[in-house]
């Protein structure tokens, strides 16, 4: 497997990567986190060409194209730790005559993760807020919660949304999957795993299930050994300095790998396929800073470390034909970059 690295921008704090379709091309997004900083959207073969999503913007925490639309997307934006109250807020992104528009669509205090199901031709907006209030950037009194709301096809019209579930300290991570064809959420916090599952049918309820304890960061979820039962990849605690893979033995999740590396500051996890074979990629943001992957050979897990100093923020995995593409948002050395990976 040859992995290329192409450096994309210099980006003070870069945070959010992602991506979407326009005209059936590829088009990835990077933003920063710190106020007043830009998002890009860069595509191409070689992502050569690069357009402005807006100059001055920041708290970009998440990204999400809209299911149903080839040209637009929801993001956060606003997002402060250190600001309250926050301001927070949810804007609607939408690419006509060949530039980005953006406008503000719903504030959501502290709202940090969020996604968007499509379910029998319904869109679902689900949000994780970090906590409900913060006096300061240290202040985790006040817990977070997660929402709900239905997105209508006409996002001019007003959004409602439900809290689903409260008292989640420290309300950090999250990871889409599917399961029967179903998107489903898995949330982590100081409480543990949540999974929830969205509607079948409109008007029917949300499900919620508590899936293992812990004070967990961020989650990723592949079946690692390929035995037909996905594992789960953590960051423990909240920003913390343990990378660990469980997996289901007995109806329980039992610990089965822990990253050795000294750790400072994990923060990001993704379950996906490198070249067809399934992977847990993981970004770290001090210390060493690194971005490593974990696959299972011949019976053993194997770790690989694909760059040093690079501390992402988040990372996100494009499957194409020929190559996979992962998009980081290297926080720690202010850079927005990719990495081409090859047979």
């Amino acid at each position: 497997m040859k992995i290329t690295k192409k450096h994309l921008d210099e980006m003070y704090r870069c945070y959010c990567a992602s991506s979407t379709n326009i005209d059936n091309d590829l088009h990835i997004f990077l933003a920063s986190e710190e106020q007043g900083y830009p998002c890009y959207d860069y595509s191409g073969e070689s992502f050569e060409t690069k357009k402005v999503v807006w100059q001055e913007g920041g708290g970009t925490m998440s990204i999400i194209p809209l299911p149903n639309k080839s040209n637009e997307f929801l993001a956060v934006m606003d997002f402060y730790l250190k600001v309250s109250p926050s301001k927070a807020k949810i804007v609607w992104g939408k690419y006509e005559n060949g530039e980005w528009k953006v406008k503000d669509l719903f504030y959501l205090p502290y709202l940090h993760r969020f996604d968007i199901y499509r379910v029998d031709g319904v869109n679902y907006f689900i949000g994780a807020t970090i906590a409900e209030t913060k006096e300061n950037k240290e202040d985790w009194s006040k817990p977070g919660k997660i929402y709900t709301a239905i997105l209508p096809d006409d996002l001019e019209q007003p959004i409602e949304l439900t809290e689903l579930v409260g008292g989640l300290f420290r309300n950090h991570g999250y990871t889409r999957h599917y399961e029967n064809d179903m998107p489903v959420g898995y949330f982590g916090s100081d409480q543990g795993i949540l999974k929830v599952t969205p509607p079948k049918k409109q008007g029917e309820a949300w499900k919620t299930e508590k899936i293992m304890d812990g004070t967990i960061s961020e989650i990723a979820i592949i079946d690692i050994d390929n035995d037909g039962e996905d594992e789960i990849m953590t960051i423990e605690p909240f920003h913390g300095n343990a990378i660990k893979i469980y997996k289901k033995v007995d109806g329980n999740y039992k610990e089965v790998y822990s990253y050795q590396n000294e750790i400072d500051f994990a923060h990001t996890l993704v379950g996906c396929t490198l070249r067809g074979v399934n992977t847990f990629l993981a970004g770290v943001r001090r210390k060493d800073a690194e971005i490593f992957y974990v696959q299972y050979k011949d019976g053993a897990f194997v770790t690989e470390v694909l760059e040093k100093g690079c501390g992402p923020a988040n990372l996100a995995v494009v499957n194409e034909e020929n190559r996979d593409i992962i998009i980081a948002a290297n926080h720690t050395c202010n850079e927005a970059a990719v990495y081409i990976v090859e047979d």
